[in-house]
């Protein structure tokens, strides 16, 4: 088994490194807050002091870090994972963050004479916790081989989309449809509720029927028909608007660098930031219904 040092132990990351500390590695974890480090250390995790103690002696570095800025800062700073991780550690990015960002890192550590993967998921908090992450991979073959029995001990599908930078473009392209057809599935079962349906029926036979998506199966955003949906929780939990939101935001930003249309994408993320600033930010992104509805 590896020493595998986790940079980045919040609601994603904690669940992952608790994964790896299950799965027999050596975990050295650090975070800025304590609160979210204690968990990772009382499951088996060894603390670390900063970044650079973390990955002392690791043979693997994985980081989950909230933008492009900490992972720039995390990787190529003075003191960083770069300058201080010995020759030949693997380096995984699990953050999810603009593709500029992560083909600096990748350049800088292919400079400085290390293997780098960027590797966002797709799952939620729900998928961190049960192992069942999709890891979108952006890097060399090699580096990906490396990677992938690591992150298998993560998550249940593990693919090689591309270059540098390819794991990030996959993540924002997926996580724009998503927002899409989710704005889309409440749409309908509002228009559903308007016309007397019981969203119930309108389940039944939309699931079954060419509207049938991943928002309405397996997250439909109205309570009952799929009982482990968020909506059943009162939109608690799940993939928090502002994350939806962040993602959105990376999307158009990579749509107007490579000269996309995407119309519906920059909708959705208008109606996303219309939500979030209303003071929805941590309710799950399915709970846009409730605006729709004309409840936020």
């Amino acid at each position: 088994m590896s020493t595998i040092a986790f940079i980045g132990v919040g609601n994603m990351g904690g669940p992952m490194a608790r994964n790896l500390v299950k799965a027999g590695h050596a975990v050295r974890a650090f975070d800025m807050s304590a609160a979210v480090l204690k968990p990772v250390v009382d499951a088996g995790a060894t603390g670390a002091s900063s970044a650079r103690d973390a990955v002392n002696g690791a043979e693997i570095v994985v980081t989950m870090l909230p933008a492009g800025q900490h992972v720039r800062g995390v990787y190529l700073e003075e003191g960083g994972v770069l300058s201080s991780a010995k020759k030949g550690t693997l380096l995984i990015d699990s953050s999810t963050i603009d593709i500029d960002s992560a083909r600096a890192v990748h350049a800088a550590a292919e400079k400085a004479g290390f293997a780098f993967l960027d590797a966002p998921v797709s799952g939620g908090v729900g998928g961190a916790e049960a192992g069942t992450l999709t890891f979108m991979c952006g890097g060399s073959d090699e580096a990906f081989a490396r990677a992938k029995p690591v992150l298998e001990k993560m998550g249940k599908k593990v693919v090689l989309a591309g270059g540098a930078g390819a794991g990030q473009a996959a993540k924002i392209c997926n996580n724009m449809l998503l927002a899409i057809s989710m704005i889309g599935t409440c749409e309908a079962f509002v228009l559903g509720e308007k016309l007397g349906l019981d969203p119930q029926k309108l389940f039944d036979i939309a699931s079954t029927s060419s509207g049938q998506c991943w928002s309405l199966t397996t997250y439909c955003p109205v309570p009952g028909p799929v009982p482990t949906a968020p909506s059943n929780r009162d939109y608690t939990g799940g993939f928090a608007t502002a994350l939806m939101l962040k993602d959105l935001k990376l999307a158009q930003a990579a749509a107007q660098s490579a000269g996309a249309a995407t119309p519906l994408g920059a909708e959705a993320a208008q109606l996303y930031a219309l939500f979030a600033a209303k003071g929805h930010s941590g309710v799950d992104f399915s709970g846009i219904i409730r605006m729709l509805r004309g409840q936020a």
